[in-house]
């Protein structure tokens, strides 16, 4: 299935329809970047690529086209980064060179047969990416073996039991890259099962609803204006398991 995958994210730049301006400029990551942060807000709450990983060396599975990356980079981090589409790594380098940042290691590699050796970085990162790969459970212990000994990996993946899962079938609205070869939903369970390699895990539920610049129609204005505010509104003890990220915390 790998080379389905990776002909699939050869073609397609994730949140492109958020931005007008030319693919590769400055002004195109600067657009996609606020697009990501302002969807994600909980992000860099929990990881704080800012201050937290300077002076560390990170990698990150599937670093697309370096959105996330630039933002270690940014903070002191040495980083790597590895993605099986040619495509997005040729934008990252892109990405780089428009912030100014120092050119770093960015190569097409398969996140379940990592080319580095055991014990090699402080900080395995993959968001997003480990329900896209062909086999998740290979990825998982890919980053394990490349992390030191005490070393910190984080990964998201997406939430079966999730308010967006049940929405999108409700109001038969198809998710983002839903035809993506591969793509899976786990439960936290199935979640946590997976990690088993790791001697710590830390499973948080993020990603509750945000008004949508996606979604147009009445769909989008009955998304915007009715749900987003309702659900909310509800205690957070309700919604909380119900996030459609599942952030993990892991401790080799």
């Amino acid at each position: 299935m790998i080379p389905e995958i990776t002909a699939y994210w050869n073609t397609r730049i994730h949140d492109l329809e958020m931005t007008d301006a030319p693919v590769g400029t400055r002004a195109f990551f600067d657009d996609l970047d606020d697009y990501r942060f302002d969807k994600l807000h909980y992000l860099p709450r929990l990881v704080d690529f800012a201050h937290g990983f300077g002076g560390k060396t990170v990698l990150e599975i599937g670093s697309g086209i370096g959105t996330d990356l630039v933002r270690f980079a940014r903070g002191g981090a040495q980083v790597t980064g590895v993605d099986l589409s040619q495509t997005a790594i040729d934008l990252a380098r892109k990405n780089f060179e428009a912030h100014g940042l120092t050119p770093v290691d960015l190569r097409t590699a398969n996140g379940e047969a990592l080319p580095f050796p055991d014990n090699t970085f402080d900080v395995v990162y993959a968001h997003g990416v480990v329900q896209y790969t062909s086999d998740p459970a290979q990825l998982i212990r890919e980053a394990h073996r490349v992390l030191k000994p005490g070393g910190q990996a984080i990964f998201m993946v997406y939430n079966r039991v999730s308010w967006l899962n049940a929405l999108s079938k409700v109001m038969k609205v198809t998710l983002e890259h839903e035809d993506a070869p591969g793509l899976r939903l786990f439960s936290i369970a199935e979640y946590r099962a997976m990690l088993t390699p790791f001697a710590e895990v830390q499973i948080v539920p993020e990603r509750f609803p945000v008004k949508s610049r996606l979604h147009k129609g009445w769909k989008g204005l009955a998304f915007n204006t009715c749900f987003v505010g309702a659900f909310n509104a509800l205690p957070t003890a309700w919604v909380r398991p119900l996030g459609w990220h599942l952030m993990a915390f892991c401790r080799k």
